[in-house]
């Protein structure tokens, strides 16, 4: 079949046409891989993508999957086609590796005639094992349907790929009637929501099951990629609920190999930011969709605000959704997950607990407003465990049953109270401030070169709340003696350049007060540095 040089005449192939043209299609290799990259959302980092293929036909243009996937799987060809893209993925990472480029993990699709087929992860090991490459730039991608009908045989080619180190993605999940009856027999590391639930608005009722769905996977471990997200809202909604793995228009549509390559090889990442209105109208359901005003109001307007589900019988407290301003008045350095998973801001001990309990009980009672103050003990990666008095302003928003909705604002007042007086009546709380009280801790953001630094550092050093192009304004005041300027430059390139950990005693401050400085590596999920933690402990000289 000759290759057409003229424009295509654009039209879609019959059933017949399909299965005439498929040999000659295979031949001429007329079937193309394109991919869609997946970000997180939070950092705007590229970490993995999708291997779609594209059939471009010489003579009728672009086929659409739609139509040829269901007949190659009706007529058998559907295993050579996903082993064709098998290999394509497999010398596009060759020539990645062996040029130096970036590389991220690329997931393919297997059909259900793969799973039945005894011999398809043989042949996809004899592909992979011929261009070298490393099992973990791979990931299978299972439907949910491969399940309908013969779970065990599923279970066995899961449990088979997790024996070579594959990682195994749930596709579509959510689309059939039995997801948790699949997610519960099925050891998938990494689902994948329909793309069925961010078609048009979501409603008060598809958020709450996005949200069940999201928290569900998160209880189990495993991430969650929601795919087929198109607008920021979406992407705002999704990350307040927990879910920051994003894939869809609001990014990227599936691209050509040499727009990917380019795209990883500039690091072309976005930045989004939401307009933004105001309303005077609150819709308590309005909360569960994302391009409700309820939500932009919540996410850009409000002060750091939450949705909690207190249980009146079981006395027991979930956080459901947090804005950013609700993270940037804790002050710590935490992130939705450590929120919402970990739930490092909601630490009480008996008496404040108690306090916090009334003021949701009365608020409920009353339909009104209701306030308190109390002390939570909250811990963070970059900060570590500090005392912090928050007042927090509630009210009653929806009801099932016995779980009541609360819409919570904070204000972080922990420097309008004297830290040692109310520490006073518990011994141990007061030794373990005084131990803590000259120990700093930041965190640096190694490719923004932005440094956030914690309560006392704001406290004791006068630092704001943000250190942009660090670590120049620091120097610049004076805590870094001159003479310690270059060698501490030298460490950010160092972090900057990959190593893992740092430390040395380091005079500090206009009175050269010695300070044991350390500093710890986290990487990103493409293992290139992306943050440090550092803090400074002062030398007790006797």
């Amino acid at each position: 079949m000759s290759v057409a040089t003229t424009s295509f005449e654009q039209r879609a192939l019959n059933q017949s046409e399909i299965l005439n043209e498929a040999t000659h299609a295979f031949d001429e290799k007329q079937f193309v891989v394109f991919y869609q990259p997946q970000y997180n959302y939070s950092t705007n980092r590229l970490v993995s993508c999708e291997a779609l293929v594209r059939w471009i036909h010489p003579l009728y243009g672009m086929q659409s999957p739609g139509d040829f996937i269901p007949v190659f799987e009706q007529f058998q060809y559907i295993t050579q086609l996903d082993l064709y893209v098998f290999e394509e993925i497999c010398r596009f990472i060759q020539s990645c590796l062996q040029q130096q480029q970036p590389v991220v993990p690329i997931s393919f699709n297997v059909s259900r005639h793969d799973v039945y087929c005894s011999t398809f992860i043989e042949q996809i090991e004899k592909i992979r094992k011929h261009y070298d490459i490393p099992v973990s730039y791979l990931r299978v991608e299972i439907t949910e349907s491969s399940a309908m009908g013969n779970n065990f045989c599923l279970n066995q080619f899961v449990r088979a790929l997790h024996a070579i180190g594959y990682i195994v993605e749930m596709d579509d999940f959510g689309s059939g009637y039995s997801s948790l009856n699949v997610l519960k027999d099925l050891e998938v590391d990494i689902i994948k929501l329909d793309m069925i639930f961010f078609k048009g608005e979501i409603d008060e009722r598809g958020g709450i099951i996005i949200s069940s769905m999201v928290r569900m996977a998160n209880w189990l471990g495993t991430p969650v990629i929601a795919e087929g997200v198109e607008t920021i809202e979406q992407a705002d909604y999704l990350k307040s609920i927990g879910c920051v793995y994003i894939q869809g228009y609001l990014y990227s549509k599936p691209i050509c190999q040499k727009d990917y390559l380019d795209l990883l090889c500039q690091q072309k990442l976005g930045h989004l930011k939401p307009e933004m209105k105001l309303s005077k109208h609150l819709n308590a359901e309005n909360f569960w969709s994302p391009s409700s005003l309820e939500t932009i109001m919540f996410n850009n307007f409000v002060g750091g605000a939450s949705i909690i589900a207190y249980d009146s019988i079981k006395e027991t407290i979930e956080t459901l959704r947090v804005n950013e301003k609700y993270l940037k008045e804790l002050g710590m350095n935490m992130s939705e997950q450590d929120i919402i998973l970990k739930k490092s801001d909601m630490s009480f001990d008996d008496k404040n607990k108690a306090i916090y309990l009334d003021a949701i009980k009365q608020a409920i009672a009353t339909n009104e407003d209701v306030s308190c103050q109390t002390w939570r003990r909250v811990h963070s990666k970059c900060c570590g465990e500090d005392m912090l008095f928050i007042k927090s302003t509630m009210h009653k928003i929806g009801q099932a049953q016995h779980i009541y909705m609360l819409y919570v604002i904070i204000h972080n007042i922990t420097y309008d109270q004297q830290l040692f007086h109310a520490l006073e009546d518990s011994e141990k709380k007061f030794r373990m401030a005084s131990e803590q009280a000259n120990i700093y801790a930041w965190e640096y953001e190694i490719e923004t070169k932005i440094m956030r630094p914690c309560l006392r550092c704001i406290r004791d050093l006068h630092l704001p709340k943000v250190v942009e192009n660090y670590p120049e304004p620091v120097i610049e005041s004076g805590l870094f003696p001159a003479d310690y300027a270059d060698f501490y430059r030298d460490w950010m390139k160092q972090l900057e350049q990959g190593v893992s950990s740092l430390e040395a005693i380091i005079p500090l401050t206009k009175d050269r007060i010695p300070f044991h400085v350390r500093y710890t590596l986290e990487r990103d999920e493409n293992g290139q540095p992306y943050k440090a933690y550092g803090s400074a402990t002062q030398v007790v000289q006797e």
